[in-house]
């Protein structure tokens, strides 16, 4: 019996990153699954905070050298890869010299939240998916963590519907700490679209507050992680009322082994 693949897609893992609650996961939850005998693939945004050299990233000519058309305008796909000896795990990064090249995570070097956050993630979410199907490698659960990875269910449900590489894959969605004021560019709704996602599929990002955008991944994800003490009691009703498998902030000690089950649940929904 082969061993069941799982991705994971966060927008921080240590050391690449310094360590915060999303970056740990990040770091220790891959690897806890491959111990339990899964196959996994891992991938993150190669911010300009990054160190190259001191994390030795390196491109993957094969992969790289795709173009993205967001807002009708074409990005270069880069696709670099580092490895984390001591799990046995490879690392992709999702790199472009626009949106992440010089840049930190979402704020700049004075706090300031990037006006073009809204495209980054877009071309985050392609680029991850895209670079997937070059590997070859379809995966049986897709773990998403954070807004910054809130696209990919709604990109897998409508986008990616009928390709092979992802007819078997469900999704599941974490929140994280990673909270923002405000809200993303008014046209964020517009730039999502494509042949496939239509206006009424993103009716819910009209307003792109960071509620709204965690409520549009709850919409298409197959299971939901709440692993937020602090979130709202509006994004965990509307959680709960998707009549989903919804997973509540696990204690931290353990929450490899819950997490493992609760995978495991989701993938045996499918059969």
């Amino acid at each position: 019996m082969s061993k069941k693949r799982v991705l994971f897609i966060s927008s921080e893992i240590m050391p690449y990153l310094p360590e915060t609650e999303m970056s740990h996961i990040g770091r220790y939850l891959p690897q806890g699954i491959q111990e339990k005998g899964k196959e996994i693939r891992t991938f993150m945004p190669r911010f300009g905070c990054i160190n190259e050299r001191r994390n030795q990233l390196h491109e993957v000519i094969r992969l790289s050298g795709m173009n993205l058309i967001i807002n009708d305008t074409d990005h270069p796909l880069i696709i670099k890869v580092a490895s984390i000896q001591a799990a046995r795990m490879q690392v992709y990064f999702i790199d472009n010299e626009d949106y992440f090249h010089h840049r930190q995570i979402v704020r700049d070097d004075q706090g300031v939240f990037y006006e073009d956050n809204d495209e980054r993630a877009i071309f985050f979410a392609r680029g991850v998916l895209e670079t997937v199907k070059k590997l070859r490698w379809d995966p049986d659960l897709i773990y998403c963590q954070g807004w910054f990875t809130a696209l990919i269910p709604l990109y897998l449900k409508k986008e990616y519907f009928d390709d092979p590489m992802f007819a078997r894959s469900q999704v599941v969605y974490s929140t994280s700490d990673d909270y923002f004021e405000g809200s993303l560019k008014k046209s964020f709704h517009k730039k999502i679209l494509t042949g496939s996602v239509v206006a009424k599929d993103v009716a819910q990002v009209k307003e792109p507050t960071y509620d709204n955008i965690n409520k549009l991944a709850f919409s298409y994800a197959d299971g939901i992680i709440l692993n937020t003490p602090d979130l709202s009691p509006e994004l965990k009703d509307y959680a709960v009322n998707t009549q989903k498998p919804v997973l509540e902030y696990p204690n931290k000690e353990e929450y490899i082994d819950v997490y493992s089950d609760f995978f495991d649940k989701i993938m045996d929904a499918q059969k």
